[in-house]
């Protein structure tokens, strides 16, 4: 007899995976049609609205997406470091993960006193109120993974003090697919606000 496997369905693989798993893609799932209705609202609002008026994508914008891509790749070196086993450098790239997290969110508030200063308003224009919007709420989905990798960042802190507890977070699958869960998300909220920030860059 041949060994034959058999291929699950998507429901079935739905079915296969852990909870925290199905809650983080459900949740994704609706926080990414949250944004595709108000990036299709911004699209109709009118896009260009802000063109002619000598305005510029804020600095602050700038600086803060490229922290953002930063993160993206301290994100990915946590995973390595896991595979490795190397606390230490896993501990120092979601510790950077974090601090690059907090920056850009600083930054995103300076960013939106460069459009205040220079008349852009929450109560303006629909494709200048847009602006703030998306921005706030990208922010406050990333806020929630910031608060759930400082948790994270503690527990690894504590479990290095004992080296048995060290050893069973490195041996434990549930520990490795925080991880990666959390590294999957991260990524994904890098990926909608690149796409944000080229639509912002085109409303000017």
């Amino acid at each position: 007899m041949g060994n034959t496997k058999e291929t699950k369905t998507w429901f079935q693989k739905l079915e296969s995976l852990h909870p925290y798993e199905t809650l983080l893609y459900l949740g994704m799932l609706g926080s990414g049609l949250i944004f595709l209705f108000l990036v299709v609202a911004f699209l109709f609002s009118g896009l260009r609205q802000l063109e002619g008026l000598n305005h510029r994508v804020p600095i602050a914008f700038l600086i803060s997406t490229m922290l953002l891509i930063l993160s993206g790749y301290t994100a990915t070196q946590m995973r390595l470091h896991y595979q490795e086993e190397n606390t230490d450098k896993l501990q120092a790239s979601l510790r950077n993960t974090i601090l690059l997290g907090i920056s850009f969110t600083c930054f995103q508030l300076v960013g939106w006193m460069e459009l205040s200063n220079m008349g852009i308003s929450f109560t303006g224009i629909p494709s200048g109120s847009f602006l703030y919007v998306l921005s706030g709420i990208h922010i406050f989905h990333l806020l929630g993974a910031m608060v759930f990798a400082l948790i994270m960042w503690v527990q690894l802190r504590k479990h290095q003090r004992d080296q048995i507890k060290n050893l069973v977070m490195l041996t434990n699958p549930f520990e490795k697919m925080r991880i990666r869960l959390f590294t999957f998300y991260w990524h994904y909220m890098d990926a909608i606000w690149l796409v944000l920030f080229f639509l912002f860059v085109l409303s000017f």
